[in-house]
C-alpha cells in the first residue's frame, strides 16, 4: 500500500492557518525524527545571539539539514516542538518561522514551549521535528 499522509483540522477544533491540529500517517513511509537543533552553524559557532529571530532561523537551516540527510524536506515535517526561553517573544520566533515555512500547504502539528533554559545560555530557542516521506 502506498504511503499516505492526512492532515487533520476536525469540526470542533480551532483553524489556523500557521498549523494542523493533527496529522495521520498510513502505508509505506520513511519516518525521520530529527533531535532539537538550536542555532549552531556547521563550525560550532552560535548564530544570533540574543535574537529571537535570528536563532530561529539557523536552528530551521539546521532541522533542513539533517531532514535531507534522511531524504526528506520541510514539507515533510508533521510534528514540530519548539522550545523557547521564557522571557523571549514568541512572535518574534513565529515571524521568523513562518518566513522559512513560506506558503507551503499543510502546516504541521505544532507544540510551543517557554523553557526556563536549554543548553548553553545564549540559546534562545530549540526544535525537534518528526517527517514523514511517503513511498511510492
Amino acid at each position: 500500500m502506498p504511503g499516505r499522509v492526512q492532515y487533520l483540522n476536525p469540526e470542533g477544533l480551532h483553524k489556523n492557518s500557521a498549523y494542523t491540529q493533527a496529522v495521520a500517517v498510513s502505508g509505506n513511509v520513511t519516518t525521520i525524527y530529527v533531535g532539537g537543533q538550536n542555532a549552531v552553524d556547521a563550525s560550532g559557532n552560535i548564530v544570533g545571539k540574543g535574537d529571537l529571530g535570528a536563532q530561529t532561523v539557523q536552528a530551521l537551516r539546521n532541522l533542513e539539514t539533517a531532514l535531507a540527510a534522511g531524504g526528506a524536506g520541510l514539507q515533510h515535517v508533521v510534528k514540530w516542538n519548539v522550545y523557547i526561553v521564557q522571557g523571549q517573544s514568541a512572535r518574534e520566533g513565529f515571524e521568523a518561522f513562518q518566513k522559512v515555512w513560506g506558503e507551503r500547504p499543510n502546516p504541521p502539528a505544532i507544540s510551543g514551549l517557554f523553557v526556563a533554559g536549554l543548553a548553553r545560555p545564549d540559546f534562545l530557542v530549540e526544535i525537534d521535528a518528526v517527517a514523514v516521506v511517503p513511498q511510492e
